[in-house]
Protein backbone atom coordinates (compact mmCIF):
# COMPACT_ATOMS: atom_id res chain seq x y z
CA UNK A 1 0.00 0.00 0.00
CA UNK A 2 1.34 2.72 -1.09
CA UNK A 3 1.14 6.59 1.39
CA UNK A 4 0.45 8.65 -1.66
CA UNK A 5 0.39 8.56 -5.36
CA UNK A 6 0.41 11.92 -7.37
CA UNK A 7 -1.16 11.05 -11.17
CA UNK A 8 -0.70 12.78 -14.64
CA UNK A 9 2.83 14.76 -13.23
CA UNK A 10 4.48 17.30 -15.52
CA UNK A 11 7.97 16.41 -13.96
CA UNK A 12 10.89 18.94 -13.71
CA UNK A 13 13.18 16.78 -11.29
CA UNK A 14 15.67 18.68 -10.14
CA UNK A 15 18.56 16.88 -12.49
CA UNK A 16 18.50 19.81 -15.09
CA UNK A 17 16.87 17.22 -17.64
CA UNK A 18 13.69 18.23 -19.66
CA UNK A 19 10.20 17.63 -18.21
CA UNK A 20 8.70 14.72 -19.04
CA UNK A 21 4.75 13.12 -18.05
CA UNK A 22 5.35 10.90 -14.91
CA UNK A 23 3.05 9.31 -11.63
CA UNK A 24 4.88 9.42 -8.72
CA UNK A 25 4.90 7.52 -5.51
CA UNK A 26 5.80 7.75 -1.82
CA UNK A 27 5.79 5.10 0.86
CA UNK A 28 7.30 6.22 4.60
CA UNK A 29 8.43 9.14 3.04
CA UNK A 30 10.46 8.70 0.73
CA UNK A 31 9.66 8.59 -3.11
CA UNK A 32 9.32 4.66 -4.20
CA UNK A 33 8.36 4.63 -7.98
CA UNK A 34 8.62 7.73 -11.04
CA UNK A 35 7.18 6.41 -13.91
CA UNK A 36 3.98 5.63 -15.66
CA UNK A 37 1.20 4.13 -14.05
CA UNK A 38 2.60 2.98 -10.98
CA UNK A 39 0.69 -0.48 -9.69
CA UNK A 40 -0.99 -0.88 -6.48
CA UNK A 41 -3.40 0.85 -4.58
CA UNK A 42 -2.61 4.21 -2.68
CA UNK A 43 -3.93 5.73 0.61
CA UNK A 44 -4.02 9.01 -1.12
CA UNK A 45 -4.45 9.49 -4.63
CA UNK A 46 -3.73 13.31 -5.88
CA UNK A 47 -4.77 13.97 -9.94
CA UNK A 48 -2.34 16.40 -11.12
CA UNK A 49 -3.65 16.98 -14.17
CA UNK A 50 -0.97 18.25 -15.89
CA UNK A 51 0.32 20.84 -13.36
CA UNK A 52 4.78 20.95 -12.53
CA UNK A 53 5.94 18.10 -9.77
CA UNK A 54 9.30 19.93 -8.78
CA UNK A 55 11.48 18.80 -5.64
CA UNK A 56 11.00 20.92 -2.99
CA UNK A 57 13.13 24.00 -2.70
CA UNK A 58 16.23 24.26 -0.31
CA UNK A 59 17.08 27.62 0.89
CA UNK A 60 20.94 28.01 2.04
CA UNK A 61 20.63 31.42 3.66
CA UNK A 62 18.74 32.40 6.07
CA UNK A 63 18.13 33.82 9.04
CA UNK A 64 15.60 31.83 11.64
CA UNK A 65 17.74 31.04 14.34
CA UNK A 66 15.63 32.75 16.69
CA UNK A 67 12.17 32.03 15.13
CA UNK A 68 12.44 28.39 14.42
CA UNK A 69 12.68 27.76 18.42
CA UNK A 70 9.03 29.52 18.76
CA UNK A 71 7.37 29.02 15.15
CA UNK A 72 6.29 25.78 13.22
CA UNK A 73 5.38 27.75 10.09
CA UNK A 74 8.81 29.72 9.26
CA UNK A 75 7.05 31.85 6.68
CA UNK A 76 7.52 34.00 4.27
CA UNK A 77 10.16 30.97 3.27
CA UNK A 78 7.81 28.41 3.51
CA UNK A 79 4.89 30.46 1.15
CA UNK A 80 7.19 29.93 -1.67
CA UNK A 81 7.47 26.24 -1.94
CA UNK A 82 10.90 25.52 0.29
CA UNK A 83 10.99 22.79 2.32
CA UNK A 84 14.43 22.44 4.06
CA UNK A 85 15.77 25.71 5.04
CA UNK A 86 20.05 26.50 6.46
CA UNK A 87 20.07 29.11 8.95
CA UNK A 88 23.39 30.47 11.38
CA UNK A 89 24.63 32.81 8.48
CA UNK A 90 27.17 35.59 8.02
CA UNK A 91 28.53 34.43 11.83
CA UNK A 92 25.44 35.36 13.84
CA UNK A 93 23.22 33.26 16.24
CA UNK A 94 21.78 31.98 19.42
CA UNK A 95 24.72 29.20 20.63
CA UNK A 96 27.50 28.91 22.02
CA UNK A 97 24.93 31.64 24.45
CA UNK A 98 26.41 32.24 28.06
CA UNK A 99 23.82 32.93 30.70
CA UNK A 100 24.74 36.42 31.10
CA UNK A 101 25.15 37.11 26.96
CA UNK A 102 21.67 36.46 25.97
CA UNK A 103 20.79 40.11 25.49
CA UNK A 104 24.25 40.62 23.91
CA UNK A 105 23.51 38.02 21.31
CA UNK A 106 19.55 39.15 20.53
CA UNK A 107 21.40 42.97 20.14
CA UNK A 108 23.62 41.51 17.66
CA UNK A 109 21.11 39.72 15.44
CA UNK A 110 18.88 42.73 15.86
CA UNK A 111 21.94 44.83 14.15
CA UNK A 112 22.82 42.80 12.10
CA UNK A 113 19.47 41.38 10.52
CA UNK A 114 17.29 43.96 11.81
CA UNK A 115 15.06 41.32 13.15
CA UNK A 116 13.40 43.44 15.98
CA UNK A 117 14.97 42.76 19.81
CA UNK A 118 11.61 43.11 21.69
CA UNK A 119 10.27 39.81 19.34
CA UNK A 120 13.39 37.86 20.36
CA UNK A 121 13.54 38.44 23.92
CA UNK A 122 9.60 37.78 24.13
CA UNK A 123 9.96 34.74 21.69
CA UNK A 124 13.23 32.81 22.80
CA UNK A 125 13.30 30.99 25.70
CA UNK A 126 17.08 29.81 26.16
CA UNK A 127 17.03 25.97 26.54
CA UNK A 128 20.56 25.68 25.69
CA UNK A 129 23.95 26.88 26.34
CA UNK A 130 26.18 24.45 23.92
CA UNK A 131 25.86 24.37 20.37
CA UNK A 132 24.64 20.60 20.72
CA UNK A 133 22.05 21.59 23.26
CA UNK A 134 20.74 24.45 21.02
CA UNK A 135 20.42 21.56 18.30
CA UNK A 136 18.53 19.33 20.72
CA UNK A 137 16.12 22.64 21.29
CA UNK A 138 15.46 22.71 17.56
CA UNK A 139 15.15 19.02 17.60
CA UNK A 140 12.04 18.85 19.85
CA UNK A 141 9.53 21.53 18.12
CA UNK A 142 8.09 19.75 14.65
CA UNK A 143 7.96 22.57 11.75
CA UNK A 144 6.38 22.76 7.77
CA UNK A 145 9.70 22.15 6.43
CA UNK A 146 13.07 20.52 7.33
CA UNK A 147 15.64 22.96 9.33
CA UNK A 148 19.69 22.48 9.32
CA UNK A 149 21.94 25.48 11.02
CA UNK A 150 25.67 26.10 10.93
CA UNK A 151 28.05 27.67 13.80
CA UNK A 152 28.27 30.96 14.02
CA UNK A 153 31.67 32.45 14.35
CA UNK A 154 30.04 35.82 16.43
CA UNK A 155 28.62 33.68 19.53
CA UNK A 156 31.33 31.14 19.33
CA UNK A 157 34.27 34.25 19.97
CA UNK A 158 31.87 35.70 22.51
CA UNK A 159 31.83 32.74 24.41
CA UNK A 160 35.41 32.11 24.00
CA UNK A 161 36.80 35.56 24.62
CA UNK A 162 34.08 37.80 26.18
CA UNK A 163 34.60 41.13 25.77
CA UNK A 164 37.70 40.90 23.99
CA UNK A 165 35.89 38.74 21.55
CA UNK A 166 33.08 41.22 20.85
CA UNK A 167 35.35 43.83 20.78
CA UNK A 168 37.41 42.18 18.05
CA UNK A 169 40.16 41.95 19.87
CA UNK A 170 42.82 39.77 18.16
CA UNK A 171 42.34 35.94 19.15
CA UNK A 172 45.29 33.89 20.90
CA UNK A 173 46.15 30.27 20.39
CA UNK A 174 44.75 29.35 22.82
CA UNK A 175 41.21 31.48 21.95
CA UNK A 176 41.47 29.85 18.31
CA UNK A 177 41.95 26.52 20.00
CA UNK A 178 39.00 27.27 22.24
CA UNK A 179 37.00 28.15 19.52
CA UNK A 180 37.95 25.24 17.10
CA UNK A 181 36.72 22.54 19.63
CA UNK A 182 33.34 24.23 19.99
CA UNK A 183 33.00 24.49 16.44
CA UNK A 184 34.15 21.12 16.38
CA UNK A 185 31.58 19.68 18.55
CA UNK A 186 29.14 21.83 17.24
CA UNK A 187 29.74 20.25 13.23
CA UNK A 188 29.96 16.82 15.03
CA UNK A 189 26.39 17.06 17.22
CA UNK A 190 24.72 17.76 13.45
CA UNK A 191 25.60 21.15 12.11
CA UNK A 192 25.97 21.81 8.85
CA UNK A 193 28.83 24.22 8.61
CA UNK A 194 30.62 26.68 9.97
CA UNK A 195 29.86 31.33 9.28
CA UNK A 196 31.64 33.85 9.76
CA UNK A 197 31.16 37.91 8.90
CA UNK A 198 33.68 40.35 7.53
CA UNK A 199 31.69 43.41 6.10
CA UNK A 200 31.34 46.57 7.32
CA UNK A 201 27.60 46.76 7.24
CA UNK A 202 27.23 43.91 9.57
CA UNK A 203 27.03 45.80 13.27
CA UNK A 204 25.41 45.16 16.43
CA UNK A 205 22.45 47.07 17.68
CA UNK A 206 25.01 49.16 19.43
CA UNK A 207 27.18 49.71 16.27
CA UNK A 208 29.74 47.61 16.40
CA UNK A 209 31.09 45.30 14.25
CA UNK A 210 30.15 41.47 14.11
CA UNK A 211 33.04 39.78 16.18
CA UNK A 212 35.02 37.65 13.55
CA UNK A 213 34.87 41.23 11.06
CA UNK A 214 38.79 41.74 11.58
CA UNK A 215 39.99 38.14 12.55
CA UNK A 216 43.00 37.50 11.61
CA UNK A 217 44.05 33.98 9.05
CA UNK A 218 45.66 32.13 11.61
CA UNK A 219 41.94 32.24 13.51
CA UNK A 220 39.93 31.73 10.45
CA UNK A 221 42.37 28.82 9.21
CA UNK A 222 42.63 27.79 12.48
CA UNK A 223 38.45 27.27 13.25
CA UNK A 224 38.20 25.84 9.45
CA UNK A 225 40.91 22.96 10.80
CA UNK A 226 37.82 21.37 12.40
CA UNK A 227 35.87 20.70 9.82
CA UNK A 228 39.02 19.06 7.80
CA UNK A 229 38.79 17.25 10.97
CA UNK A 230 35.65 15.75 10.28
CA UNK A 231 35.65 16.17 6.71
CA UNK A 232 32.47 17.69 6.54
CA UNK A 233 30.47 20.96 6.55
CA UNK A 234 30.72 24.39 4.76
CA UNK A 235 32.53 27.40 5.58
CA UNK A 236 30.25 30.17 4.67
CA UNK A 237 31.21 34.03 4.92
CA UNK A 238 29.64 37.50 4.04
CA UNK A 239 33.09 38.58 2.76
CA UNK A 240 34.66 41.97 2.98
CA UNK A 241 33.12 44.62 0.29
CA UNK A 242 30.20 42.36 -0.24
CA UNK A 243 28.02 45.19 0.31
CA UNK A 244 30.28 47.94 -1.89
CA UNK A 245 31.66 49.59 1.47
CA UNK A 246 34.98 49.05 0.40
CA UNK A 247 35.62 48.16 -3.58
CA UNK A 248 38.79 46.52 -3.37
CA UNK A 249 38.45 44.43 -1.01
CA UNK A 250 36.62 41.46 -2.92
CA UNK A 251 39.54 40.18 -5.04
CA UNK A 252 41.58 40.00 -1.84
CA UNK A 253 38.47 38.19 -0.30
CA UNK A 254 38.58 35.77 -2.90
CA UNK A 255 42.37 35.24 -2.85
CA UNK A 256 42.63 33.95 0.66
CA UNK A 257 39.26 32.10 0.36
CA UNK A 258 40.73 29.80 -2.53
CA UNK A 259 43.38 28.89 -0.06
CA UNK A 260 41.51 28.46 2.82
CA UNK A 261 39.23 25.89 0.94
CA UNK A 262 42.53 24.15 -0.34
CA UNK A 263 43.80 24.24 3.06
CA UNK A 264 40.30 22.84 5.18
CA UNK A 265 39.49 20.73 1.75
CA UNK A 266 35.73 22.03 2.45
CA UNK A 267 33.40 23.63 0.47
CA UNK A 268 33.51 27.88 0.75
CA UNK A 269 30.59 29.78 0.01
CA UNK A 270 29.93 33.21 -0.05
CA UNK A 271 27.87 36.54 -1.40
CA UNK A 272 28.78 37.64 -4.37
CA UNK A 273 26.75 40.84 -5.78
CA UNK A 274 27.11 43.40 -8.29
CA UNK A 275 28.39 47.04 -7.15
CA UNK A 276 27.70 49.95 -8.81
CA UNK A 277 31.04 51.64 -8.41
CA UNK A 278 32.67 48.08 -10.07
CA UNK A 279 30.07 47.15 -12.17
CA UNK A 280 32.31 44.47 -13.63
CA UNK A 281 33.76 42.80 -10.84
CA UNK A 282 31.48 40.05 -10.33
CA UNK A 283 32.71 38.39 -13.49
CA UNK A 284 36.62 38.32 -12.29
CA UNK A 285 35.40 37.06 -8.73
CA UNK A 286 32.91 33.94 -10.40
CA UNK A 287 36.28 33.17 -12.61
CA UNK A 288 38.78 33.27 -9.70
CA UNK A 289 36.21 31.15 -7.68
CA UNK A 290 36.22 28.54 -10.40
CA UNK A 291 39.72 28.16 -11.03
CA UNK A 292 41.62 25.06 -10.28
CA UNK A 293 42.25 24.31 -6.53
CA UNK A 294 39.46 25.23 -4.94
CA UNK A 295 35.58 24.89 -3.73
CA UNK A 296 34.43 28.11 -4.05
CA UNK A 297 30.47 28.57 -4.23
CA UNK A 298 29.48 32.19 -4.82
CA UNK A 299 25.99 32.61 -3.35
CA UNK A 300 24.03 35.19 -5.98
CA UNK A 301 20.57 36.52 -6.36
CA UNK A 302 18.07 36.23 -9.13
CA UNK A 303 16.36 39.80 -8.21
CA UNK A 304 18.34 43.15 -7.03
CA UNK A 305 19.01 43.95 -3.40
CA UNK A 306 17.74 46.83 -1.92
CA UNK A 307 15.04 48.02 0.08
CA UNK A 308 11.05 47.98 -0.06
CA UNK A 309 9.79 51.53 0.46
CA UNK A 310 6.44 52.07 2.26
CA UNK A 311 4.42 53.81 4.49
CA UNK A 312 4.96 51.08 7.49
CA UNK A 313 8.37 50.44 6.49
CA UNK A 314 11.24 52.98 5.09
CA UNK A 315 10.42 56.13 3.08
CA UNK A 316 11.45 59.66 2.46
CA UNK A 317 9.56 61.39 4.78
CA UNK A 318 10.10 59.61 8.44
CA UNK A 319 12.20 61.91 9.46
CA UNK A 320 10.21 65.42 8.64
CA UNK A 321 8.60 66.96 11.94
CA UNK A 322 5.48 67.31 10.20
CA UNK A 323 5.20 63.86 9.75
CA UNK A 324 6.91 62.55 12.99
CA UNK A 325 3.62 64.33 14.66
CA UNK A 326 1.25 61.94 12.99
CA UNK A 327 4.01 58.64 12.53
CA UNK A 328 2.66 56.92 15.18
CA UNK A 329 -1.58 57.09 13.75
CA UNK A 330 -2.67 54.12 12.79
CA UNK A 331 -2.44 53.81 8.89
CA UNK A 332 -5.78 54.71 7.75
CA UNK A 333 -5.61 58.08 9.84
CA UNK A 334 -2.27 58.77 8.89
CA UNK A 335 -2.91 58.37 5.04
CA UNK A 336 -6.14 60.24 5.50
CA UNK A 337 -4.21 63.34 7.51
CA UNK A 338 -1.22 63.09 4.68
CA UNK A 339 -4.22 63.66 2.35
CA UNK A 340 -4.95 67.28 3.43
CA UNK A 341 -3.43 69.78 0.84
CA UNK A 342 -2.21 71.69 4.16
CA UNK A 343 -0.45 68.21 5.77
CA UNK A 344 1.14 67.66 2.24
CA UNK A 345 2.41 71.40 1.35
CA UNK A 346 4.10 71.48 4.34
CA UNK A 347 5.71 68.26 4.54
CA UNK A 348 6.97 68.87 1.54
CA UNK A 349 8.25 72.20 2.01
CA UNK A 350 10.05 71.58 5.54
CA UNK A 351 13.48 71.05 5.74
CA UNK A 352 14.12 67.20 6.67
CA UNK A 353 16.18 65.71 9.47
CA UNK A 354 19.10 63.76 9.53
CA UNK A 355 18.20 60.55 8.94
CA UNK A 356 20.70 58.28 6.90
CA UNK A 357 18.32 55.62 5.25
CA UNK A 358 15.38 58.74 4.70
CA UNK A 359 18.22 60.94 3.29
CA UNK A 360 19.49 57.84 0.74
CA UNK A 361 15.92 57.49 -0.09
CA UNK A 362 15.58 60.69 -0.96
CA UNK A 363 18.57 61.35 -2.93
CA UNK A 364 18.17 58.64 -5.55
CA UNK A 365 14.58 59.09 -7.00
CA UNK A 366 16.18 57.14 -10.32
CA UNK A 367 16.34 54.45 -8.11
CA UNK A 368 12.61 54.03 -6.64
CA UNK A 369 9.97 51.53 -8.70
CA UNK A 370 6.42 51.40 -7.75
CA UNK A 371 5.62 47.83 -7.45
CA UNK A 372 2.54 46.51 -8.48
CA UNK A 373 -0.58 44.59 -6.05
CA UNK A 374 0.01 41.37 -8.24
CA UNK A 375 3.18 40.14 -10.33
CA UNK A 376 5.03 42.83 -9.13
CA UNK A 377 8.30 43.41 -11.47
CA UNK A 378 11.62 43.34 -9.62
CA UNK A 379 13.68 44.05 -12.69
CA UNK A 380 12.30 47.29 -13.61
CA UNK A 381 13.29 49.90 -16.68
CA UNK A 382 14.87 53.24 -15.99
CA UNK A 383 11.89 54.82 -17.62
CA UNK A 384 9.55 52.67 -14.76
CA UNK A 385 11.16 55.44 -11.69
CA UNK A 386 10.34 57.95 -9.90
CA UNK A 387 12.91 60.35 -11.26
CA UNK A 388 11.87 59.55 -14.88
CA UNK A 389 7.90 59.80 -14.56
CA UNK A 390 8.27 63.11 -12.36
CA UNK A 391 10.44 63.91 -15.42
CA UNK A 392 8.07 63.50 -17.34
CA UNK A 393 5.34 64.91 -15.87
CA UNK A 394 7.06 68.26 -15.23
CA UNK A 395 6.40 67.13 -11.53
CA UNK A 396 9.04 67.59 -8.47
CA UNK A 397 10.10 63.72 -7.76
CA UNK A 398 9.60 64.36 -4.23
CA UNK A 399 5.86 64.92 -4.60
CA UNK A 400 5.31 62.54 -6.84
CA UNK A 401 6.59 59.65 -3.86
CA UNK A 402 4.40 61.36 -1.68
CA UNK A 403 1.29 60.79 -3.92
CA UNK A 404 2.43 57.41 -4.92
CA UNK A 405 2.87 56.08 -1.48
CA UNK A 406 -0.62 57.33 -0.30
CA UNK A 407 -1.98 54.82 -3.25
CA UNK A 408 -3.85 51.77 -1.98
CA UNK A 409 -4.93 53.49 0.77
CA UNK A 410 -1.20 53.62 1.95
CA UNK A 411 -0.41 49.99 1.27
CA UNK A 412 2.04 50.93 -1.96
CA UNK A 413 5.60 49.73 -1.93
CA UNK A 414 8.36 50.99 -3.74
CA UNK A 415 11.43 49.39 -4.69
CA UNK A 416 14.97 51.12 -4.28
CA UNK A 417 17.27 48.47 -5.50
CA UNK A 418 20.83 49.26 -3.86
CA UNK A 419 23.04 46.56 -5.27
CA UNK A 420 22.79 43.89 -8.64
CA UNK A 421 20.69 46.64 -11.01
CA UNK A 422 22.63 47.67 -13.38
CA UNK A 423 20.14 49.36 -16.03
CA UNK A 424 22.66 49.20 -18.59
CA UNK A 425 23.79 45.55 -18.21
CA UNK A 426 20.51 43.59 -19.00
CA UNK A 427 22.79 40.00 -18.53
CA UNK A 428 24.58 40.60 -15.80
CA UNK A 429 22.19 38.69 -13.63
CA UNK A 430 21.51 36.29 -16.12
CA UNK A 431 24.81 35.06 -16.13
CA UNK A 432 25.29 34.68 -12.47
CA UNK A 433 22.42 32.90 -12.24
CA UNK A 434 24.40 30.50 -15.40
CA UNK A 435 28.06 30.22 -13.80
CA UNK A 436 28.33 26.83 -12.87
CA UNK A 437 29.97 27.50 -9.72
CA UNK A 438 26.85 29.95 -8.70
CA UNK A 439 24.49 28.54 -6.00
CA UNK A 440 21.31 30.38 -5.71
CA UNK A 441 21.08 32.19 -2.06
CA UNK A 442 21.00 35.55 -0.29
CA UNK A 443 17.04 35.34 0.08
CA UNK A 444 17.69 35.84 4.07
CA UNK A 445 14.16 34.66 5.32
CA UNK A 446 13.85 35.40 8.62
CA UNK A 447 15.68 38.77 8.53
CA UNK A 448 15.88 42.41 7.57
CA UNK A 449 11.95 42.21 8.82
CA UNK A 450 11.37 46.22 8.04
CA UNK A 451 12.64 46.80 4.83
CA UNK A 452 13.30 43.70 2.60
CA UNK A 453 11.54 40.46 2.17
CA UNK A 454 13.48 38.55 -0.46
CA UNK A 455 12.39 34.70 1.28
CA UNK A 456 10.28 35.14 -2.11
CA UNK A 457 12.73 34.37 -4.90
CA UNK A 458 12.26 31.04 -5.43
CA UNK A 459 8.66 32.82 -6.84
CA UNK A 460 10.47 35.22 -8.55
CA UNK A 461 12.51 32.27 -10.37
CA UNK A 462 9.64 30.31 -11.46
CA UNK A 463 7.46 33.34 -12.69
CA UNK A 464 10.07 35.56 -13.87
CA UNK A 465 12.98 33.74 -15.10
CA UNK A 466 11.15 30.73 -16.40
CA UNK A 467 8.60 32.75 -18.28
CA UNK A 468 7.76 36.15 -17.63
CA UNK A 469 11.15 38.10 -18.35
CA UNK A 470 10.94 40.57 -21.28
CA UNK A 471 14.25 42.92 -21.45
CA UNK A 472 16.03 39.86 -21.81
CA UNK A 473 16.29 35.83 -22.37
CA UNK A 474 14.63 33.82 -19.95
CA UNK A 475 16.14 31.05 -18.21
CA UNK A 476 15.15 26.79 -19.39
CA UNK A 477 12.24 25.90 -16.31
CA UNK A 478 14.88 22.71 -15.82
CA UNK A 479 17.36 25.23 -15.12
CA UNK A 480 15.57 27.40 -12.54
CA UNK A 481 14.35 24.13 -10.65
CA UNK A 482 17.90 22.37 -10.35
CA UNK A 483 19.56 25.73 -8.58
CA UNK A 484 16.89 25.65 -6.12
CA UNK A 485 16.57 21.81 -5.52
CA UNK A 486 19.65 19.90 -6.33
CA UNK A 487 22.80 22.45 -6.64
CA UNK A 488 21.60 23.85 -2.94
CA UNK A 489 21.23 20.66 -1.38
CA UNK A 490 24.19 19.30 -2.65
CA UNK A 491 26.21 22.05 -1.45
CA UNK A 492 25.43 21.42 1.95
CA UNK A 493 25.63 17.72 1.38
CA UNK A 494 21.95 16.76 1.84
CA UNK A 495 22.17 14.60 -1.12
CA UNK A 496 19.21 12.61 -0.01
CA UNK A 497 16.37 15.34 -1.04
CA UNK A 498 16.21 18.02 -4.14
CA UNK A 499 15.89 15.27 -7.06
CA UNK A 500 12.62 13.70 -7.90
CA UNK A 501 14.05 9.55 -8.14
CA UNK A 502 13.22 6.15 -6.56
CA UNK A 503 15.21 6.49 -2.90
CA UNK A 504 15.10 10.25 -2.62
CA UNK A 505 12.97 12.04 0.56
CA UNK A 506 9.27 13.00 -0.58
CA UNK A 507 9.82 16.95 -0.15
CA UNK A 508 7.43 18.03 -3.14
CA UNK A 509 5.79 20.97 -5.13
CA UNK A 510 3.03 20.82 -6.99
CA UNK A 511 2.33 23.78 -9.15
CA UNK A 512 0.47 25.50 -11.47
CA UNK A 513 3.05 27.01 -13.42
CA UNK A 514 0.90 29.41 -15.88
CA UNK A 515 -0.48 30.89 -12.56
CA UNK A 516 2.44 31.14 -10.40
CA UNK A 517 2.95 34.57 -9.16
CA UNK A 518 3.90 36.86 -6.28
CA UNK A 519 1.81 39.73 -4.54
CA UNK A 520 3.18 42.79 -3.33
CA UNK A 521 4.91 42.21 0.27
CA UNK A 522 2.95 43.24 3.50
CA UNK A 523 3.29 44.47 6.67
CA UNK A 524 2.07 42.43 9.43
CA UNK A 525 2.66 42.31 13.38
CA UNK A 526 2.41 38.87 14.48
CA UNK A 527 5.80 38.86 15.38
CA UNK A 528 5.84 38.30 19.81
CA UNK A 529 5.53 41.09 21.27
CA UNK A 530 3.60 42.87 18.17
CA UNK A 531 6.94 42.57 16.19
CA UNK A 532 6.25 44.06 12.63
CA UNK A 533 7.75 41.55 9.52
CA UNK A 534 7.09 41.95 5.36
CA UNK A 535 5.51 38.72 4.50
CA UNK A 536 4.70 38.52 0.73
CA UNK A 537 1.90 35.85 -0.46
CA UNK A 538 2.12 33.98 -3.95
CA UNK A 539 -0.43 32.53 -6.13
CA UNK A 540 0.23 29.14 -7.96
CA UNK A 541 1.40 26.70 -5.26
CA UNK A 542 -1.17 24.01 -5.54
CA UNK A 543 -0.02 21.71 -2.82
CA UNK A 544 3.65 21.00 -1.18
CA UNK A 545 5.06 18.08 1.22
CA UNK A 546 7.58 17.41 3.49
CA UNK A 547 8.22 13.51 3.66
CA UNK A 548 5.20 12.92 1.96
CA UNK A 549 2.62 15.02 4.24
CA UNK A 550 0.90 17.88 2.65
CA UNK A 551 2.02 20.64 4.32
CA UNK A 552 0.51 23.02 2.12
CA UNK A 553 -3.09 23.58 -0.13
CA UNK A 554 -3.30 26.54 -1.87
CA UNK A 555 -0.96 28.24 -0.20
CA UNK A 556 -2.63 27.79 3.22
CA UNK A 557 -1.03 25.29 5.75
CA UNK A 558 -2.61 22.09 6.24
CA UNK A 559 -1.43 22.05 9.85
CA UNK A 560 0.63 18.78 9.83
CA UNK A 561 4.26 19.52 10.63
CA UNK A 562 5.90 16.69 9.54
CA UNK A 563 9.29 18.99 9.24
CA UNK A 564 12.45 18.21 11.65
CA UNK A 565 15.97 19.29 12.38
CA UNK A 566 18.69 18.11 9.66
CA UNK A 567 21.60 16.48 11.57
CA UNK A 568 24.92 16.63 9.54
CA UNK A 569 25.62 15.54 5.85
CA UNK A 570 23.29 13.01 4.14
CA UNK A 571 24.20 10.67 1.78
Amino acid sequence: MKDLLIRNARVVDGTGAAPYGADVAVTGGRITEVGPRPAGPARRTVDADGALLTPGFVDIHTHYDGQATWDSQLAPSSLHGVTTVVMGNCGVGFAPAARDRHDWLIGLMEGVEDIPGTALAEGITWEWESFPEFLDALDARPRTMDVGTQVPHGAVRAYVMGERGARNEPATAADIAAMKAIVKEGVAAGALGFSTSRTLAHTAIDGEPVPGTFAAEDELFGIGEALRELGTGVYEIAPAGAAGEDVNAPPKEVAWMRRLSAAIGRPVSFALLQIDAVPDMWRELLDLSAAAGARLYPQVACRPFGMLISLESLHAFGDHPAYMEIALLPRAERVARMRRPETKRRILAEKPGDDLLASMVRGFPERLFPLAAERPDYEPAPETSVAARAAAAGRDPMELLYDLLLEDDGRNVLLMPLLNYAANDLDAQREMLTHPRAVLGLGDGGAHCGFICDASMPTTMLSHWARDRTRGATLPLEHVVRMMTRDTARLYGLADRGVIAPGMKADLNLIDHDRVALRRPEMVHDLPAGGRRLIQRADGYLATFVSGVQTFADGEPTGDLPGRLVRGARA
